[in-house]
């Protein structure tokens, strides 16, 4: 049977360009994490002006509970520790971003030219991801910080996106290799397409979830180290952020003295921040993957406006017939026609 698009469109409808354009967005996983993201960027931005109190200052009340005067408490020396949250948030945001994108940038700059060009560069920018891939990343920013202890959030974010690039370099790559020898990246070849321009805006589109993927993963790793780092004592304490509150409070033994507000919130901080990136991280994989996308979940509308819940494994009626359809049914199995055959001629054949 020939399926005409009339017929398709009878039942499934084409998408509004709109909703096309907004489709990750529209994802519940994806709109969840880019607003908790977004409230983290902002905090980071303006955190150190509506900060109640300066995070360094001490005050009367010592290791006071939470309050309307100290909405998360006070540590042993009466600082607030309300606004050293809100403080630190910007050093965790600027190391988190700024080593996600160097790493992000290297990795396509790496892995994507040693997949497309191939040959030598193939063999020397691999050769280079390898021996980035076994590089321990933790130690050698534990070396440099120890030595370097003036460096501050930069120098962490800096040693962070040079050692964190490999992994998502040799994926790129591998994904370049696939798409190098397609039908329309040759086409662009033959049409005397330049090198870089075939890059940019023939491959590198179809790499977009793949890098914004890496891109989340990076940023996970760097809030952790930064938080790990200043949490063993190693860099500077002055400089607050989370790992900072939570160091004070653990050499101060906050737990032994019940100050559950003193590392409870800043605990809660991190938690809420790794959720909203791996709520990010699913939006993309289901925005990339159709099989997630609609795994049971997809609703089609017909053209008489009746709702059909498709499901995996099944297939729509698609009718040629110019009446609109009024429901859609999954088929359970292909069948064919066969030809009558006339039976005086079968029976006369000898």
């Amino acid at each position: 049977m020939t399926i005409t698009p009339s017929s398709i469109e009878q039942v499934v409808g084409e998408p509004p360009a709109r909703r096309r354009r907004f489709r990750f967005v529209a994802n519940a996983k994806a709109a969840t994490g880019l607003a908790l993201l977004g409230v983290y960027v902002l905090f980071a931005i303006i955190g150190p002006w509506i900060a109640p109190y300066d995070p360094d200052a001490r005050g009367t009340h010592l290791v006071a509970g939470p309050s309307a005067e100290h909405w998360f408490g006070t540590t042993h020396l009466g600082q607030d520790v309300f606004s050293q949250v809100l403080v630190g948030t910007r050093g965790v945001m600027l190391v988190g971003l700024t080593a996600g994108a160097l790493a992000t940038v290297l990795s396509v700059l790496i892995g994507v030219t040693a997949g497309y060009l191939g040959g030598g560069w193939d063999d020397s920018l691999s050769a280079l991801s390898n021996v980035f891939l076994v590089m321990p990343a933790l130690p050698l920013i534990i070396i440099v910080t120890a030595a370097a202890p003036g460096g501050g959030d930069t120098l962490v974010a800096l040693i962070i996106g040079l050692t964190s690039w490999a992994w998502g370099a040799r994926v790129l790559r591998a994904q370049t290799l696939s798409l190098r020898r397609r039908d329309y990246i040759e086409a662009s070849r033959a049409n005397g397409e330049k090198t870089w321009r075939i890059i940019l805006f023939e491959i590198l589109p179809n790499l977009t979830a793949i890098i914004a993927s890496g891109f989340v993963g990076t940023v996970i790793f760097a809030v952790t180290s930064e938080i790990t780092l200043a949490f063993i004592g190693i860099g500077t304490v002055s400089e607050w952020n989370w790992g900072t509150i939570l160091f004070w409070a653990q050499s101060q033994q906050a737990l032994a003295q019940g100050a559950w507000w003193w590392f409870v919130p800043a605990g809660l901080a991190i938690a809420l921040l790794g959720t909203a990136l791996s709520l990010i991280n699913f939006g993309i994989d289901e925005f990339v993957s159709p099989r997630l996308r609609s795994a049971g979940k997809t609703k089609v509308k017909t053209a008489s406006g009746r709702t059909v819940r498709m499901r995996v494994g099944f297939t729509p009626v698609l009718s040629n017939s110019p009446a609109p359809h009024t429901h859609a049914r999954p088929i359970p199995a292909i069948t064919t026609a066969a030809t009558p055959v006339n039976r005086s001629s079968k029976e006369a054949t000898p």
